[in-house]
């Protein structure tokens, strides 16, 4: 079974704010709901590439005694809801979590100043312009300021 990342936002919209291993485990008990195999691996490479396009975040710091990151619904994701999914919380019996926006919100833009010096760093257009679009729904999404990223992200464009 292969979600795509507005399926992957739509399980943690659904179940809530959760940890990667636990995100794993849901899309295998959406998988076996609905008939079809999972591969962890799969599993994983496509919560990696939500999480590189923003469609998922992870918060590692939501609180002090956490042992794991959370993984939210991030700014570029427009949650998709997948057959099957309203059972997952019954199923996984999670604790409630709700990490502040401010700290999603931290954590969303450090992972996206990392990115965007890496981008320039490696001369990447495409990924500098994705970075761009993203910057935006960052900014709306959350209480980040971006200008100046944006603006070197910009310079970058212009140089290379």
């Amino acid at each position: 079974m292969e979600l795509t990342p507005d399926e992957l936002a739509g399980v943690v919209d659904v179940v809530g704010p959760v940890t990667r291993a636990t995100l794993v485990q849901a899309c295998g008990e959406l998988a076996f709901k609905r008939g079809d195999d999972v591969d962890s691996e799969t599993v994983e490479a496509a919560i990696e590439g939500a999480l590189s396009t923003y469609h998922l975040v992870d918060v590692a710091d939501h609180d002090a005694e956490a042992a794991a990151p959370l993984i939210v619904v991030g700014p570029a994701a427009f949650p998709d809801i997948v057959e099957g999914v309203a059972d997952l919380p019954h199923i996984l019996d999670l604790p409630e979590r709700d990490p502040s926006e401010e700290t999603v919100a931290a954590a969303a833009e450090r992972r996206f100043r990392e990115d965007a010096a890496e981008a320039v760093r490696a001369g990447d257009d495409e990924r500098i312009a994705e970075l761009l679009d993203v910057s935006y729904d960052l900014e709306a999404w959350g209480p980040v300021e971006l200008a100046s990223a944006r603006g070197l992200l910009d310079e970058a464009t212009q140089t290379n």
